[in-house]
């Protein structure tokens, strides 16, 4: 099928999570993947297989908790899309983009799009982050894995990071294509993805032989978890 773009879904909404589900996307890939760009496996990288493993056997995405800076952000983001579109270039809202080309599925949710070569992710930042940034003038590496699978999932030309703090200046760095980094996505994501398919097997073959797994119904109203 290779790339789709789920057009009517607006992010944050059950639809959006549902579409989601149990897939490997651009915001959880600094999980999969270190800096140095070798096969992460330490706790996160541990915790995200069997996260996205029981996505895929409940069909159910748990509810997480939604923090102060988070709403922030969600703010931001919608001044920081406006102020783009006003300087630079209009911008369209999509709600989750998919691509299952290496024989496995990614996803990314962009922030937009912009006309059919570009795209921008943007991030709310505290303000020492934002004087960092404009300093460096380079993308944070914290967000370097999600840009670039982003626009691996994306296959577009460029991807315009664009950072915003209120009462700081917005900055907008315009990022393409890292084969390098892309080429190492793609390797990490086919070896988490083998073994999630592992784990699956492992899973079921227990569920079917023994009598010890009793079924149950899942509560309608949000759980707290440990």
């Amino acid at each position: 099928m290779g790339i789709f773009y789920h057009t009517g879904l607006i992010q944050g909404t059950d639809e959006w999570l549902a579409a989601r589900c149990g897939l490997l996307t651009a915001s959880e890939m600094k999980k999969v993947l270190t800096p140095t760009l070798k096969l992460a496996d330490n706790a996160d990288s541990r915790g995200h297989v069997y996260e996205l493993l029981a996505q895929r056997i409940s069909r159910f995405v748990e509810p997480s908790f939604i923090s102060d800076d988070m709403l922030r952000g969600h703010e931001d983001e919608l001044i920081a899309r406006s102020l783009y579109s006003e300087r630079y270039a209009p911008v369209e809202e999509v709600g989750f983009v998919t691509n299952d080309r290496w024989g496995f599925t990614l996803g990314c949710s962009p922030d937009g799009l912009v006309g059919t070569d570009g795209m921008i992710e943007c991030k709310s930042r505290r303000q020492k982050y934002q004087v960092q940034t404009i300093i460096d003038d380079a993308v944070p590496p914290e967000h370097w894995m999600q840009v670039q699978t982003a626009l691996l999932v994306t296959e577009r030309e460029w991807l315009d990071y664009v950072s915003y703090s209120g009462g700081l200046p917005m900055v907008t760095i315009r990022v393409y294509p890292d084969a390098k980094t892309q080429a190492a996505i793609v390797a990490a994501a086919a070896a988490f993805e083998a073994r999630i398919v592992g784990l699956m097997e492992a899973y079921q073959g227990n569920v079917g032989r023994s009598g010890r797994y009793i079924p149950t119904e899942r509560r309608v109203e949000q759980e707290m978890h440990v």
